[in-house]
């Protein structure tokens, strides 16, 4: 009697267990965040949420081990640096696979947004051009964005644009850009990033906001005096989401020697922000712990930032977390 009494006991633990077992994974997945984007920046950016990112001009990044790492970041995106540092696909390729590997992040996505520097100077239409090449290469390692240098013309920019974009997608066609230049055999690598099908990568690879299906954030950097006199000009061609002032090199091409202060400075940043906001352009300033909160009510929305400035910020704006 007691031994059946101690089986059925047993079951009952057993089914108990099961009970509880399933309870605790049905919760776990109504709890887990759906992104609603592939790219976490774009999707915040539509909430008029600031975005804050974290990176380095080290050319430290380039490994699969760091990407596991970086996987976990604070940042709303990261910022990858092509410029100042070794144009090294692979490096760039085997990060990616390492943010795979160490994600999902906090809010659901498969890895953080990664916006690449890449070493093309947008002097004129002609150079753009001949260097498109890199354009495909970055993307095709699955990179969520791509900021074009010293970006001084609109023929450049447009040039940029469509070396970015698929021909397919055609919003902003005959509007100021022709169709796009790029081609599609970077599409497998750069899908398997991502976690769609070569379909859906091509489908979802465009410019945000231009296409509001987009996941590719492109932008300006605005760094220079031959920028600075055509930035209201630059910012109106299609595709473009977001700019900055570049004040490193804002401060050599104007020969300002003051800082951020001298008012050359301050005029050239206050030349660009005023361009940013005509054209609906999201603007890039550094924000720190003690002007974070200033810069989100002057209209600063993207910004390099450290973990305790980004916490200041998203409080503000009544983030809802995790990120």
């Amino acid at each position: 009697m007691n031994k059946t009494l101690n089986n059925k006991w047993t079951k009952a633990l057993g089914l108990l267990a099961c009970a509880v077992a399933v309870l605790a994974f049905a919760t776990a997945v109504a709890q887990t965040p759906k992104p609603k984007h592939i790219n976490r920046a774009i999707e915040l950016l539509e909430q008029d949420q600031p975005i804050y990112y974290t990176g380095s001009h080290s050319g430290t990044e380039g490994t699969y081990e760091q990407g596991k790492k970086d996987a976990q970041t604070f940042a709303d995106y990261i910022s990858y640096d092509m410029e100042h540092a070794p144009f090294d696909v692979k490096g760039l390729a085997d990060y990616m696979r390492g943010l795979v590997a160490g994600g999902p992040t906090k809010s659901g996505h498969r890895t953080p947004a990664v916006i690449v520097n890449v070493p093309v100077n947008g002097t004129d239409e002609a150079s753009v051009r001949a260097n498109a090449w890199m354009f495909n290469q970055v993307l095709a390692t699955g990179v969520h964005g791509v900021l074009l240098t010293h970006a001084d013309t609109p023929g450049a920019v447009r040039a940029f644009v469509e070396a970015i974009r698929f021909p397919v997608h055609k919003q902003g066609v005959d509007q100021g850009i022709n169709e796009g230049r790029r081609g599609a055999h970077g599409t497998p690598t750069a899908a398997k990033i991502w976690g769609v099908t070569d379909q859906e990568y091509v489908d979802k690879a465009d410019a945000w906001p231009l296409n509001p299906n987009g996941e590719l954030l492109l932008g300006l950097k605005l760094e220079d005096k031959y920028a600075l006199a055509n930035a209201e000009e630059n910012l109106k061609v299609p595709g473009i989401a977001f700019a900055e002032w570049g004040p490193g090199d804002m401060s050599l091409s104007l020969g300002a020697k003051g800082g951020v202060k001298d008012p050359l400075m301050v005029a050239a940043r206050a030349k660009v922000l005023a361009a940013c906001k005509a054209n609906h352009k999201f603007f890039l300033n550094t924000m720190t712990t003690t002007d974070v909160i200033d810069m989100i009510k002057e209209g600063v929305r993207i910004g390099p930032a450290s973990p305790q400035a980004a916490e200041i910020g998203r409080k503000y704006t009544k983030r809802q977390m995790p990120w």
